[in-house]
């Protein structure tokens, strides 16, 4: 029998209806039965088109044992965290502080009965592998420890509260000193990747805002060095696996420094912010390849993301029929089959199918490995005949894709995302 979630307004949550798990929404109704019974509550926050909590949803939340063991000791809570991103910021902080270590999601809080957490992860795996502790094992050892360990959780719960509450910013905070801008574009050439662009290591996220603000660093201060970081990074992502090469827009981050295999989920706000970036750079320093990136993520705004009153919905799905990045990734054969031989011949060198997978060792995710004179001069031919076989590869690659099973579509429409694309649209038409 569905659960509580069936009558909830988000597909996240109506994604767990058929749980076996006696799911909660937030709200009194669950708060009110861990008071009354004394139960500690299990929050799990995730969001419709986040792997790992569709990972950790078929290992745990469908699993009869598991949701037994939930049942009997736990009120369970499931947020979608685009729905409440009050509750989320505020446990996503609760994490940081008590693990010392980022979060995430799926976010796992183990709470008193008014909400203080006494225990906080991210993902846990069913059974314990690799170092991390299983879920199911955990889940008694925790009940106990609220039952058992109530002082302890107490003096933790106060500490805490402090904490957040420190956090919280003072009235009169004084005044930015007048070269914060020149220190914190000196702390972002530090970070700053001159091979492959972006900052730091892997995984590698596209940093949209401070990007934005190197692009106005060297308008304002004439910073070569902090065009160079703008240039640099958006010229290797948008030859990179994390911008869909053939169906435009961007995933929302890349496993590896080099920008080539994507956390495959679509988000409406990661969108926004870079088609206001690719957009604004085309016209500041009249690069045609940034426009076209402009345009190839409107096209892909308007073909897959926009709902039948004209509004915008959240994101599509990393996964399509239960593994990442099915719809996006390529057997060499399926993708030869697609297009005519002399559209294989340039396709083959450019999106890197004449070189190894790469993708977990048996498939290809597209990304430029050769540029388009890279190509001519492979095949003695002229600039003009690569785009055209190119763009009849590129057409053939995405009808061919357009058979496959979907990704799943995140059908909400959030006002604060919905803002953020219309104003990145109205950037972005400044700049045709």
């Amino acid at each position: 029998m569905p659960n509580r979630l069936a009558r909830a307004t988000s597909p996240y949550l109506r994604q767990h209806a058929a749980n076996p798990v006696d799911w909660y929404p937030w709200g009194e109704e669950a708060l009110a039965r861990a008071r009354t019974e004394d139960k500690p509550i299990l929050l799990s926050i995730g969001y419709s088109a986040c792997h790992w909590c569709h990972v950790m949803a078929h290992e745990s939340f469908e699993d009869a044992a598991v949701a037994a063991a939930m049942n009997a000791a736990f009120v369970s809570i499931k947020v979608d965290r685009e729905e409440r991103p009050d509750l989320d910021q505020i446990y996503q902080t609760a994490h940081a502080l008590m693990t010392q270590r980022p979060g995430g999601w799926p976010l796992t809080a183990f709470l008193t009965p008014t909400g203080a957490p006494y225990f906080v992860g991210t993902y846990f795996p069913k059974l314990a592998q690799r170092g991390m502790p299983g879920f199911i094992d955990i889940l008694p050892r925790l009940a106990a420890a609220y039952h058992e360990q109530g002082t302890a959780i107490a003096e933790q719960s106060a500490r805490l509260a402090h904490a957040l509450e420190s956090l919280e910013p003072a009235r009169g905070a004084a005044v930015l000193p007048f070269d914060a801008p020149r220190r914190a574009a000196l702390e972002l050439m530090q970070r700053f990747d001159r091979v492959d662009g972006g900052f730091g290591s892997a995984p590698k996220f596209p940093h949209a805002a401070e990007l934005e603000f190197c692009l106005r660093e060297w308008r304002l201060h004439d910073n070569e060095d902090a065009l160079t970081v703008v240039i640099t990074t958006l010229a290797k992502m948008a030859d990179g696996g994390i911008h869909d090469q053939i169906g435009g827009g961007f995933c929302r981050y890349s496993v590896d420094g080099q920008w080539s295999i994507p956390h495959f989920e679509k988000m409406l706000y990661d969108n926004a912010a870079l088609l206001s970036l690719y957009a604004d750079a085309a016209r500041a320093t009249g690069n045609a390849a940034f426009a076209d990136v402009a345009r190839d993520i409107v096209g892909w705004l308007v073909r897959e993301m926009r709902a039948p009153d004209g509004a915008f919905h959240s994101s599509l799905d990393a996964d399509s029929e239960g593994d990442e990045g099915r719809f996006y990734v390529w057997s060499r054969d399926e993708a030869r089959a697609a297009m005519r031989p002399d559209e294989w011949a340039a396709a083959a060198p450019y999106y890197g199918f004449d070189g190894p997978p790469n993708f977990e060792g048996h498939a290809w995710h597209l990304r430029v490995a050769a540029s388009f004179d890279d190509v001519a001069r492979t095949l003695s031919v002229p600039l003009s005949d690569v785009a055209t076989r190119l763009a009849g590869a590129s057409a053939a690659l995405f009808d061919r894709r357009s058979a496959r099973v979907r990704p799943g579509l995140d059908d909400k429409i959030l006002t604060a995302w919905n803002a953020l694309i219309i104003a990145a649209l109205a950037r972005a038409s400044r700049a045709q």
